[in-house]
């Protein structure tokens, strides 16, 4: 197992922005997959939605932890909420490191996302259902991902960082003095 920090969990759960705070903590570079793929296609994750559509754009996401399980250690990767879906992702997101599952309840997600227009899967006449039923599939999934599982409905970023750092000490990923200096 590589020794990445792999950031999971639905859409609004903040992986991109806790990713972004846990590389500056943690001196390592960050990596988003949805971006990395953008980046790769020259078009945002709308757009392959739009002219491609979603199976498509699962195919690149396999590929991309394909490519970053040969490329990246000792970074920070924040994947795109519906990656861990596909089957054949499980393992490679457990070959590329230590997993973590931002946990968020349906609520949280709405509050987070009800102005974000860039969702394609929250385009729809109620974004708040769509929420529930999707983290209802996708919630079990998540889990039997993830090697730690953390509730960020209700913490702070500062709180859902100390938590994390608290798991990766746990899990020996990073060692208490490390994170001191």
């Amino acid at each position: 197992m590589k020794d990445n920090i792999i950031l999971i969990g639905f859409m609004g759960s903040g992986k991109t922005s806790v990713g972004i705070r846990l590389s500056y903590q943690l001196k390592r570079t960050m990596i988003d997959t949805d971006k990395w793929i953008e980046q790769k296609q020259k078009k945002t994750v709308s757009e392959i939605f739009a002219q491609s559509g979603e199976e498509t754009f699962r195919r690149m996401e396999t590929d991309c932890l394909r490519e970053l399980i040969r490329t990246a250690d000792q970074q920070i990767i924040s994947v795109g909420g519906g990656l861990p879906m596909r089957e054949e992702n499980h393992a490679l997101l457990k070959a590329l490191g230590t997993v973590i599952y931002l946990q968020a309840t349906p609520e949280a997600v709405y509050e987070r996302l009800k102005t974000d227009t860039t969702r394609p899967l929250l385009q729809v006449e109620n974004p708040k259902e769509r929420i529930r039923t999707l983290l209802e599939q996708r919630a079990p999934v998540y889990k039997a991902c993830a090697d730690v599982v953390l509730d960020v409905s209700d913490l702070s970023f500062d709180e859902i960082l100390g938590q994390i750092e608290e798991e990766l000490i746990k899990h020996e990923i990073i060692s208490d003095q490390r994170t001191k200096s």
